[in-house]
C-alpha cells in the first residue's frame, strides 16, 4: 500500500543520528501490532469479557506465542477444528480468515461464531469470489499450509492454483491465457511476490493485476522501515514467533537490505550473547502480530549490555482503525 492509504501519514526521509563508534540500537517504526491483529485479540478479550470462559478460538488467533499463552490463560481454548468445539459453544475465527466450509460446519454444529477475520484478509477472500465467478484462473501467491491461505483459496478451489515457490510457476495450467489473475497472501514480502509476479508474467503475458494492492499496508510498512536501516546494521533483531509469516520476512528483506545478520526471537531471553561480537549497531524491529511490551524488553536487555542509545526510524505514521467483528458491535 502507498504512502497516501488513508490512515498512512508519510514521515519523509528517515534520519538516522548516534555516534558512529558508539554502541547503538535502531528502533523501526512502525513495528508490532497492526490494526487487524488489534482487532482479532480485543474481539477474543471482549467475547471472555461478555460471555465468560471458555471461549474457543479456532488456531492461533494472531501468529504470536505470547498472545495465544496470555488469553489461554484468561480462559480462550485454542483448537485446530471446528469439530473439537462443543456444540452450541461460543467460538472466535482467527485474523487469518476461514473457508466457507469452515463456516458451514460450524453453522451444522450449531456454534455461535465471532468472525475476526482481518477486513483486509476478507478483501482478498471477495476478490476470489469475483474473478472465480467471472470464471478466471486464480493464481494465488502464498505459503503452503499457511492459515490465509487455505481460507483464501477455500472460497474457490476449483478455480485457484496455489504458487508458492519458484518452481511451481511451471507447473500452472489455465484454460484461457487471457483470463489468467494473481492475488497475494497478505503477508509476504513485497520483492519476493513481485519476482513471482514477473515469472507468471513471462508464462502469461495478459496476467490481470489485483484490482487493489493485496499485501497488507502494515507488512509493507515494517518491510520499508527495515530496508531504512538496515544498511547501517551490524545485526537487525526482529521480535516476533517462528510460525508468523510476516515476522520471517523481515529477517529476510534485513539481510537484502544489507544487514550483516539478522534473527528472530520471540523473547529478549533468546538473544545469543554470541551474536553481539563486534556488533556497533542492533537494529530492532517486530512483526505484526507482537505486543511493544516484548520490544520494550529487548531494549532493556539490550541496554544492560551497553546498547543504551536507541534512535527511532521513522517511515510512516499509522492511523488505521478497523471497526470490532459485528458480533460484538452492540455489546
Amino acid at each position: 500500500m502507498s504512502s497516501a492509504s488513508p490512515g498512512i501519514e508519510p514521515a519523509g526521509t528517515p534520519t538516522i543520528t548516534g555516534t558512529a563508534s558508539g554502541k547503538r540500537v535502531l528502533l523501526a517504526k512502525p513495528r508490532g501490532y497492526c490494526a487487524g491483529v488489534d482487532r482479532a485479540v480485543i474481539a477474543v478479550e471482549k467475547a471472555l469479557e461478555v460471555y465468560g470462559a471458555p471461549v474457543y478460538v479456532r488456531k492461533e488467533i494472531v501468529h504470536n506465542k505470547h498472545v495465544v499463552e496470555t488469553l489461554r490463560e484468561r480462559g480462550a481454548i485454542f483448537v485446530d477444528e471446528t469439530s473439537e468445539v462443543p456444540e452450541g459453544a461460543l467460538v472466535v475465527f482467527s485474523a487469518h480468515g476461514v473457508s466457507p466450509m469452515v463456516h458451514q460446519e460450524a453453522a451444522e454444529r450449531n456454534l455461535r461464531t465471532i468472525d475476526a477475520t482481518c477486513p483486509l484478509v476478507t478483501k482478498v477472500h471477495k476478490e476470489v469470489n469475483r474473478f472465480a465467478n467471472d470464471d478466471y484462473d486464480i493464481l494465488l501467491i502464498g505459503h503452503e499450509g499457511h492459515e490465509e491461505v487455505e481460507g483464501t483459496a477455500g472460497e474457490a478451489p476449483d478455480k485457484v492454483q496455489l504458487v508458492d515457490k519458484a518452481e511451481d510457476v511451471d507447473k500452472v495450467e489455465v484454460r484461457d491465457p487471457s483470463k489468467v489473475i494473481w492475488l497475494s497472501q497478505t503477508t509476504l514480502s513485497v520483492d519476493e511476490t513481485m519476482e513471482r509476479v514477473d515469472q507468471l508474467r513471462e508464462r502469461f503475458p495478459n496476467l490481470l493485476d489485483p484490482p487493489s494492492d493485496d499485501i497488507c499496508y502494515a507488512t509493507t510498512n515494517r518491510q520499508v522501515a527495515v530496508k531504512a536501516m538496515a544498511a547501517e546494521c551490524d545485526l537487525v533483531l526482529v521480535v516476533g514467533s517462528t510460525n508468523s509469516s510476516n515476522s520471517k520476512r523481515l529477517v529476510e528483506v534485513a539481510l537484502k537490505a544489507g544487514a550483516r545478520a539478522s534473527y528472530l526471537v520471540d523473547f529478549a531471553h533468546e538473544v545469543d550473547e554470541a551474536w553481539l561480537d563486534g556488533v556497533t549497531t542492533v537494529g530492532v524491529t517486530s512483526g505484526a502480530s507482537v505486543p511493544d511490551e516484548l520490544v520494550m524488553d529487548l531494549l532493556a536487555w539490550l541496554a544492560e549490555r551497553g546498547y543504551g542509545d536507541v534512535n527511532e526510524v521513522t517511515t510512516a505514521n499509522e492511523k488505521i482503525t478497523f471497526a470490532p467483528p459485528k458480533e460484538l458491535r452492540k455489546v
